[in-house]
């Protein structure tokens, strides 16, 4: 199986059926849905089991695992453990993939660029450092539904790119082997995938590969976007890159973005007004 698609639920209502029904009508079909619910009690699950029963060809590719967790972070690790897929991704409920051709697009991206990093020696330059020549992160945009834009991810990676930010999970497929050895760190409330991703990146020198496709449409506002969760994510962000960066390139980093007008571009890019328009400059200067 290429690809296990692994969403964590809570009491989502309607919102976890969205997302199952978003997957279902992908044209690419080699993939499982793992479906880790914290007890669940509002017949979220109750709900999905009905309409399995009337699609028999997703019944047998969807598994459904209820135990309670620690918050979304442990839901995520505990998903990620009962994979059986090569590659993993995570799909939050409410949130839906771009289009009926999105993930074919994908995987055929990924195929093509394993093939070009085989043929250029880059898989195997790397091989002794992680989990073999497959081992990586493959990454593209996402659509944020609250503000109704494309969001760009940079199609370089590199440390600078890593302290800015870095994709959402929404946009970012895994290579299993690199949760087997490390999940998710719950102590993290707000990022945890953003230092997944340093940790992969960094530390382990795992390859991450852009493909120019834009995977999923997310709600947006969600847990994240609370006031109290900014404060705590720019204390976590501090906190993070700390571990993966040098003193001098943190203060090099944090002029870059002062110089740059950071605060101001994020404004423009989380404004429903002009958030769009942001979005389009954006990729106007990453194509060049």
């Amino acid at each position: 199986m290429k690809l296990s698609i692994i969403t964590v639920s809570l009491n989502a209502g309607d919102r976890l059926l969205k997302t199952v029904q978003s997957a279902a009508a992908q044209d690419f079909q080699d993939f499982e849905l793992v479906i880790q619910d914290g007890a669940s009690a509002d017949g979220t699950l109750e709900a999905l089991s009905d309409w399995l029963t009337g699609n028999g060809k997703m019944a047998g590719r969807v598994r459904i695992f209820k135990e309670k967790d620690s918050g979304i972070y442990d839901g995520m690790n505990r998903g990620a453990l009962k994979v059986r897929g090569e590659y993993l991704y995570f799909l939050n409920c409410g949130d839906v993939f771009h289009d009926s051709g999105a993930l074919k697009a994908f995987a055929d991206g990924m195929e093509a660029a394993s093939v070009c990093r085989e043929n250029t020696g880059a898989a195997q330059g790397a091989a002794g450092v992680h989990r073999g020549a497959d081992a990586a992160i493959f990454y593209g945009n996402v659509y944020d539904m609250l503000r109704g834009s494309v969001v760009q991810s940079n199609p370089k990676m590199d440390a600078f790119a890593c302290y800015r930010n870095v994709p959402c999970h929404q946009a970012c497929v895994y290579h299993r082997s690199l949760f087997a050895e490390r999940g998710y760190l719950p102590c993290y409330r707000v990022r945890a995938d953003y230092e997944h991703f340093l940790w992969c990146f960094l530390e382990k020198r795992v390859p991450a590969v852009y493909i120019p496709v834009t995977l999923a449409d997310y709600e947006g506002g969600g847990f994240s976007e609370t006031a109290l969760n900014r404060k705590r994510s720019a204390a976590e962000h501090k906190e993070i890159t700390a571990r993966y960066m040098s003193a001098r390139q943190r203060f090099c980093y944090r002029a870059a973005l002062v110089l740059t007008l950071q605060p101001l571009r994020t404004a423009l890019a989380e404004n429903e007004a002009t958030g769009r328009f942001y979005q389009k400059v954006k990729s106007a200067f990453y194509r060049k």
